[in-house]
């Protein structure tokens, strides 16, 4: 093993890894004096010179021993021979803004010989809490030593832990050496989210199955769409004219309820939104996204997340017809979707158009929309949107509300008529506003009488 210190190897997630080489040389050792080292070194040069200008013989033997304890120190350190593999480990991985996660480091010493006394310190984010240093004493050959911290953000986000350094040092404090493991893990932070109320409102979704209702057909049950023969399928079910085109026994099939889907729409424009930190309007509303998926997907519905971007959650590549929900696992589909909203930042559009061209493709069940302020042209645009959609309900959010500490009603609702008109169900967001009593009003809002003019409020199951 090359000289010059400790070598090190490291792990992410439990998995050790081969072990990296140990030494800089003894130049890399010399570069490691500390302030006391050199100070001691300096004086001992020093002390040296003077005696021998003054030739006294008793301050040169005190001048080489100043100076040769720190050399001493180096060579000591530079002969080090021994391995340390460590191993991080985070536990959740995931974590809601404002909890806490735990890390535990696990050390080992896998040489013949003991440490000296070794400094730990993780690098983490300053916004995760103060970076952990640990001493720990001598470890004997084949030893263990485990430590842990916690951390903590009340900002959502991606957070690198890591890398871990380990520090030598020797007994005088004349010399140190840094080694740093290649590994780090990644703790997410995730908005927090709120139980909403399991509230429904009558009607159908735009011709959509309820919610739980299976989205595939069994095998033998009818489908207007000819597919190919399955074992047990009704011969009098086949399709004579697909069967001659094909070349293959093809059969009748009839088109089953699909499953009831919800759109979540999050509006990022920066233009929308003011003021920042985890009390910011915007917060809020990436927050009820976040918290309205989770209630969609455990109500059985087949969920995307779409932004004023365009962008959409899984993609039409990642899921059919850019829904997940209803082919996916609920907790592999809740966990996308949240990383998601993790890492989701202000978009440089000025409009909703992106959105509205997605959404005005076809029906789509659903929709459940937070909006940050609206002008007379975007909420003109978000009108429109409601027109495509079988059942819609928006949260606007006045911004300038919330930066005063004042909001509640007001001008903003001069801006929401455009969307009652257009059969919208709106909630103007005042600070601080808690989602589920918001949820619960857009049910009461939706049994009152339909606004004139066609619209029927938000006409759909949610539950």
């Amino acid at each position: 093993m090359a000289r010059g210190g400790p070598a090190v190897s490291d792990g992410g997630d439990g998995d050790d890894s081969e072990s990296s080489g140990g030494g800089d040389g003894l130049r890399g050792v010399l570069e490691g004096l500390t302030t006391r080292g050199r100070s001691f070194f300096a004086a001992g040069v020093a002390a040296a010179a003077c005696a021998y200008v003054l030739g006294q013989p008793d301050l040169l033997r005190v001048g080489l021993l100043l100076a040769a304890l720190p050399l001493v120190c180096v060579a000591v350190l530079y002969r080090t021979r021994y391995r340390v593999a460590a191993t991080r480990r985070l536990a959740p991985s995931q974590v809601p803004a404002g909890s806490e996660a735990r890390v535990r480091l696990r050390l080992d010493n896998v040489s013949r010989l003991p440490t000296g006394l070794l400094m730990v310190q993780d690098h983490v984010p300053y916004v995760l809490g103060p970076r952990p240093r640990f001493v720990l004493d001598r470890v004997e050959p084949g030893g263990r030593r485990e430590v842990s911290y916690r951390v903590r953000s009340d900002l959502r986000g991606r957070y690198p832990l890591g890398p871990l350094q380990l520090r030598l040092s020797d007994p005088f404090g004349m010399c140190e050496l840094t080694r740093a493991f290649t590994a780090f893990d990644t703790l997410t932070v995730v908005p927090r989210t709120e139980p909403l109320p399991p509230v429904r409102l009558a009607g159908d979704s735009s011709g959509h199955g309820d919610g739980r209702q299976r989205s595939q057909a069994l095998a033998g049950e009818d489908d207007t769409i000819p597919r190919g023969y399955r074992h047990g399928d009704d011969l009098r079910r086949v399709h004579w004219r697909s069967t001659a085109r094909h070349g293959e026994l093809m059969v009748r099939r009839e088109e089953q309820p699909r499953r009831a889907r919800c759109t979540v729409l999050l509006d990022t424009r920066r233009a929308a939104y003011q003021g920042a930190g985890p009390g910011s309007a915007f917060e809020w509303a990436v927050s009820g996204a976040a918290s309205a998926l989770l209630h969609m997907l455990q109500q059985g519905f087949a969920v995307r997340l779409l932004t004023d971007a365009g962008t959409a959650v899984p993609g039409p590549g990642e899921a059919a017809d850019g829904y997940a929900g209803a082919g996916q696992e609920t907790a592999e589909t809740a966990g996308l979707m949240m990383d998601t909203l993790a890492v989701v930042g202000h978009s440089t559009g000025t409009d909703l158009s992106p959105s509205y061209d997605v959404l005005r493709g076809g029906t789509e069940g659903l929709l459940v929309a937070f909006f940050g302020d609206l002008d007379e042209d975007q909420a003109a645009v978000a009108a429109r949107m409601r027109q495509r959609s079988g059942a819609a309900v928006a949260f606007v959010l006045d911004s300038a509300g919330w930066v005063r500490g004042a909001g509640g009603p007001g001008p903003v609702e001069e801006r929401l008529r455009p969307l009652r008109e257009a059969g919208w169900t709106v909630l103007a967001v005042p600070s601080g506003a808690s989602l589920p009593e918001l949820w619960q009003q857009a049910s009461r809002e939706r049994s009152e009488p339909a606004v004139p003019g066609g619209a029927t409020g938000f006409s759909g199951g949610w539950s």
